[in-house]
C-alpha cells in the first residue's frame, strides 16, 4: 500500500468516525473510481470499517481495528473521537 493510500485510509477512519454515515454518503463522498487509489475497498478489506443495518438503514462503521490503527498512527485524531464521543458512534 502507498503512502497516499495509507493517508487516505486514516483520513477515511477519522471522517467516518466523527458522526453516523450512512453507506450512501461514504460512497458518494468516497467514490471507488481511480484503480490507484482504492481507499474504501483497502479499509474494507483490512477489516478497518464495516457496513451495518441499524434502523432500516445501512451506517458504516469504524472497527475496533480501524480504531487501534488510528491510535497507533494518529493518536491526536483517535483522542479527538473519543472526547466527541464518536467511539460510541464507531462501534456496535
Amino acid at each position: 500500500m502507498t503512502d497516499t493510500v495509507a493517508n487516505l485510509i486514516l483520513d477515511l477512519l477519522e471522517w467516518i468516525g466523527r458522526k453516523e454515515r450512512t453507506y450512501q454518503e461514504t460512497m458518494d463522498a468516497w467514490p471507488t473510481t481511480c484503480p490507484r487509489l482504492p481507499v474504501w475497498e483497502d479499509a474494507h478489506a483490512r477489516g478497518l470499517v464495516e457496513r451495518e443495518s441499524a434502523n432500516g438503514r445501512f451506517v458504516m462503521r469504524v472497527t475496533p481495528a480501524g480504531l487501534a490503527l488510528l491510535k497507533e498512527v494518529r493518536p491526536y485524531s483517535f483522542e479527538e473521537l473519543q472526547r466527541q464521543g464518536g467511539k460510541e458512534s464507531s462501534q456496535r
